[in-house]
């Protein structure tokens, strides 16, 4: 077979969840998804991520729901207990907050509740994201919370094959996992994997090889960093750069290894610093590293405020590829 006839068709990360989900579904008759808008009468939800999946399956699989984020959650951590896999889609991250008990106090911990007897095997979705000027109450980055909670896993793709292939790993994982899409980067393209193929939950990826500084990030901010390494070049540092995918559980040994190497670290995340992912990332580093270190582990997040809405405000809130590329350069100095 010729090399052309080998190569996989671009798509975007949008595409490739929409994938993901349907060949789910199609491989399993308990995948369920439900939400607000999901089904084709209502376009496929508000940016079209399961547009045609009610057409193929049938509206007893893909049910538009009312707006009620904590009936959405408590039906599918329902459905769960009786041998189905529900795909929940949260419209906006924000609004997880409707259904914090829900997902909190009952999916994650009815596996612990029960003596490991109960498992609540399901996916919520959920976008979020700066760029499209949508306020303080659209756009937050909130995985910290979710990380935080035992029992729940966190994943965050970057690229449209991870997008694929943690979904497929989100859908087969018996516990919760929340599943967080950027907006901005829904139309991101890049290369679709076969089907079936799956991104083990909890395994990072390096997307860069470098010598000097290990940067940590997860979805859109990775791109960022990946962004900057043309400027940090110039500066004659070489950054490796990894894809953590899964925020919780984090790949410590993927990390480890890279940080042995540079003595550097730098994570970087579009939500907000304080209390982040990255301080429970720099704390292990620190405590792991101690006295091998070539410079303090650094933090790289938003500001400790809610998303502005003004355009200027929301370009200097979350890190870019100038920032991430300021701040590695910095820790080789």
């Amino acid at each position: 077979m010729s090399d052309t006839a080998t190569k996989v068709k671009p798509v975007t990360i949008l595409q490739a969840i929409n994938t993901a989900i349907a060949d789910a579904m199609a491989a399993d008759d308990t995948v369920l998804v439900l939400g607000e808008d999901v089904a084709d009468p209502e376009e496929g939800g508000v940016v079209g991520i399961t547009k045609g999946l009610s057409s193929r399956f049938g509206e007893a699989r893909v049910r538009s729901t009312p707006i009620a984020e904590q009936a959405i959650i408590g039906a599918a951590i329902g459905a769960s207990l009786v041998g189905y896999k529900p795909v929940a889609e949260i419209m906006l991250m924000n609004f997880t907050t409707v259904a914090m008990d829900m997902i909190v106090n009952h999916a994650a911990k009815l596996r612990f509740m029960s003596g490991g007897q109960t498992h609540v095997p399901i996916v919520i979705r959920t976008m979020t994201g700066t760029g499209f000027s949508s306020g303080g109450q659209h756009c937050d980055y909130l995985e910290a919370w979710f990380a935080h909670t035992a029992g729940m896993k966190v994943v965050a793709p970057s690229n449209p094959a991870d997008a694929y292939g943690l979904m497929r790993a989100a859908i087969n994982d018996p516990d919760p996992v929340l599943y967080i899409e950027n907006l901005p980067a829904y139309w991101t393209p890049g290369e679709a994997p076969e089907t079936g193929h799956t991104v083990p939950l909890g395994k990072a990826r390096v997307a860069k090889e470098g010598t000097d500084v290990t940067i940590v990030s997860y979805s859109r901010t990775l791109n960022e960093a990946v962004s900057a390494v043309a400027e940090m070049e110039a500066a004659g540092v070489s950054a490796e750069i990894i894809d953590l995918r899964t925020i919780s559980p984090w790949d410590k040994e993927t990390v480890f290894a890279s940080v042995a190497k540079t003595g550097r670290c730098l994570i970087t995340h579009e939500a907000v610093t304080q209390f982040g992912v990255g301080a429970e990332i720099a704390a292990v580093l620190q405590t792991e590293f101690f006295g091998k270190l070539k410079a303090p582990v650094a933090r790289l997040g938003a500001p400790y405020a809610p998303v502005p809405f003004s355009k200027p405000l929301e370009d200097a809130f979350a890190p870019n590829a100038k920032r991430i590329a300021a701040a590695a350069i910095a820790l080789t100095k």
